[in-house]
């Protein structure tokens, strides 16, 4: 092999609708490693991306919200499965991010392959855990079940690339819902390439769809876009001025809004190795309650 062969450098793109467009703008940023070094150049999103990703992830609410947990769990195993056949990659990615030692790298990829496989337990135990049946004092049953609230827009964290990622899109997906994701602003690169590993594993194109840019730009349009159902901020916790401007643009359409914790030094304000509980599956479900008569049997008029 000639010693003068040229690096094939990879183009990264966005992931919308299960396809990978360049961003309609034409713009791309520079992302560099924590010392400057130049890592790729990505596509820098518009207003008219972060709408086209509203759209598809619309078009996909309803097919992937009415399947059903179990098909959810298995589809969100397969993420786990394709990105452990990635390691290598995303450990260098997440290294050149996060300006980890290659052990750190792989340790943080193995806890994000976890958290996959974690949630992927929960899709189809949650209902039981926040619904049942309610006692009540009549011939009626009563029951109460967990619903997807629709389209989720999630600013990622801007720290952690990949584990704090997954550790917002997961929940999201695994309860029904549908997500318009804005990866990191300085370190996009392990939400991109994630996109390549959703489109290989069996997700439905616009269940997820992953923008890169600068957050404030696209956070703006997302907050106040009236097909979007509910907005987690997490990556705005190190501005708590955006943080309190975008929920109160949320509030024109009654979006649910989970709020970041409080960061200092333009932090994600989570410990995204901590236990993740069941918080972040609760954020965006609806609770619908049903009643229905029980009805009588018999001439003695007994019920069941």
């Amino acid at each position: 092999m000639s010693d003068s062969r040229l690096t094939v450098f990879k183009t990264y793109k966005l992931y919308v609708g299960g396809k990978f467009p360049r961003s309609e703008s034409g713009r791309v940023y520079k992302v560099s490693d924590p010392e400057g070094k130049w890592l790729a150049n990505v596509p820098r999103s518009s207003r008219k991306d972060a709408r086209d990703a509203v759209v598809a992830a619309r078009k996909a609410f309803g097919g992937w919200s009415g399947a059903t947990a179990y098909n959810r769990g298995q589809i969100l195993y397969r993420v786990a499965e394709m990105l452990e056949g990635r390691r290598e990659q995303f450990a260098r990615e997440v290294a050149d991010a996060e300006g980890l030692a290659e052990s750190e790298a792989e340790a943080v990829v193995d806890a994000a392959v976890d958290r996959w496989v974690w949630y992927a337990g929960w899709t189809d135990k949650i209902g039981q855990v926040v619904g049942g049946a309610n006692p009540v004092a009549g011939p009626f049953f009563n029951l109460s079940t967990p619903e997807p609230t629709g389209v989720v827009a999630v600013l990622a964290p801007q720290e952690s690339s990949l584990l704090g990622l997954v550790s917002v899109i997961a929940p999201v997906i695994a309860t029904g819902n549908t997500a318009v994701v804005v990866a990191s602003a300085a370190r996009p690169l392990p939400a991109l390439s994630l996109g390549e590993v959703l489109a290989t594993s069996d997700l439905p194109g616009g269940v997820v769809n992953i923008l890169s840019g600068r957050t404030a730009e696209l956070a703006a349009p997302l907050a106040s876009h009236q097909d979007v159902n509910a907005i987690d901020l997490t990556g705005a916790a190190g501005d708590a001025a955006s943080a309190k401007d975008l929920e109160a643009a949320a509030a024109d359409n009654l979006k649910r809004v989970r709020r970041p914790r409080p960061a200092s030094g333009g932090g994600d304000g989570e410990d995204w190795t901590a236990d993740p509980g069941t918080h972040r599956l609760t954020a965006f479900l609806e609770t619908k309650t049903v009643w229905h008569p029980t009805g009588a049997l018999g001439a003695a008029g007994s019920s069941y």
